[in-house]
């Protein structure tokens, strides 16, 4: 197993890096940030993450070896690579963060979706290049999916930053 997450991290760690931005050349795009490309933090979390891809979902699961949901990969992801203790649900994980912009984000910010009918009722880390982690109770597994897909897109909520 560790291999298998160490193959994974390493993989993961060259995407991050190739990864320049959300806009091909010549096209525009936001406004520029203020914000660093991304904090060290932040990368430990979108890496820590990346090793739990294929965890099994399970509602209220806070740990790997038993299952996750989102706001459980998030607290434990937050917890064991950064030293940073969340808890509570999606919403309430959204209220101990800043707002930042969609086009402001970095590798360890977190996307919110409205899910359920409630903003904030989805959590996932996002990890550079309009992808994010996170833990779907659909099909069962800690996946990466991209902001722009339809329904993620139809359903985002706001952003929040952590670190910097």
């Amino acid at each position: 197993m560790w291999k298998r997450s160490f193959l994974l991290a390493c993989t993961s760690a060259c995407l991050l890096s190739a990864c320049g931005g959300l806009f091909p050349t010549g096209e525009p795009g936001p406004a520029p940030s203020t914000r660093p490309r991304a904090s060290a933090l932040g990368r430990e979390v979108s890496l820590y993450a990346l090793g739990l891809i294929d965890t099994g979902y399970r509602f209220g699961g806070k740990n790997p070896e038993a299952g996750l949901d989102c706001s459980g990969m998030v607290t434990y992801v937050f917890r064991q690579a950064a030293g940073l203790k969340l808890s509570g649900n999606a919403a309430d994980i959204a209220r101990r963060g800043r707002p930042i912009r969609r086009a402001d984000m970095r590798p360890g910010d977190l996307a919110f979706f409205n899910t359920r009918n409630a903003p904030f009722s989805h959590v996932g880390i996002y990890i550079g290049d309009d992808r994010f982690i996170h833990a779907p109770s659909s099909n069962g597994r800690v996946r990466i999916d991209k902001m722009s897909a339809r329904y993620y897109a139809q359903r985002f909520s706001a952003a929040r930053a952590y670190f910097d």
